[in-house]
């Protein structure tokens, strides 16, 4: 069981440049969020709905997320920041990252029949701030749902859907981001030394080009005093 907790937090520190330790992640609502809903979930399947509820309106009460205990959730699931509903039928893969204030809500059947309502989140997927994926689509895995974007069809495995209604960029995520790179920067250390860190490496370079160009403009200059100085006469005489 230690050894999965920490497998978890290792996955949460590698998707947030934030944290400086496990120990930071281990105070992230997120992750309460998470912990909270697998005794729920588990007191749900038991068919205890009353106990499974009770423990969800605790953990919404501390965390400020809403997580239906009949969610089914994967591995190394991350909420950044919190303030996110998922309803009861959502069903969430592995690896997958919900930004802040994202609804994975159930549509109305018409039928009056309630079955499969919710959203289906595959594999590594990515769910920008602000989404609303609506009633029971499938976002196929990588795919990745920009902020604010409301999603009420099916999304292909790899697309990045933006705008209301969500619509395809027509690029696909395997072609710019074969690994998951929080906020488009590879911080697998603290952001502020490697920050620093590459500055003085270019810092560095800066002054060997300096000196380069240095050279060559002094190579020119003599270049350009010899070239002034009078020639010998090709003929004597003439």
């Amino acid at each position: 069981m230690l050894g999965n907790l920490i497998r978890y937090l290792d996955s949460v520190v590698a998707r947030d440049p934030a944290p400086r330790s496990r120990w930071e992640v281990l105070l992230y609502p997120g992750v309460w969020a998470l912990f909270w809903h697998r005794i729920a979930h588990r007191l749900f399947n038991a068919r205890l709905f009353f106990l499974a509820r009770a423990v969800n309106h605790l953990s919404r009460f501390l965390t400020a997320i809403d997580i239906h205990p009949g969610a089914t959730i994967g591995k190394n699931f991350f909420i950044d920041h919190g303030f996110t509903v998922i309803g009861e039928t959502a069903h969430i893969g592995d690896n997958v990252t919900i930004y802040q204030c994202v609804t994975l809500g159930g549509s109305n059947p018409t039928n009056g029949v309630g079955g499969k309502r919710h959203p289906t989140l595959e594999d590594n997927v990515i769910v920008g701030s602000g989404a609303q994926i609506i009633g029971p689509v499938t976002v196929g895995k990588r795919a990745r749902i920009g902020a604010s974007a409301v999603v009420t069809e099916d999304v292909p495995e790899g697309a990045t859907m933006i705008g209301v209604k969500a619509r395809s960029t027509l690029v696909k995520a395997e072609t710019y981001a074969k690994e998951f790179m929080p906020y488009g920067t590879p911080c697998k250390e603290p952001c502020e030394p490697v920050g620093s860190q590459r500055v003085d490496e270019l810092e560095e370079q800066v002054a060997v080009l300096r000196e380069q160009v240095a050279a060559l403009v002094e190579a020119n200059e003599q270049l350009a005093r010899k070239a002034e100085k009078p020639g010998k006469p090709a003929c004597k005489g003439v």
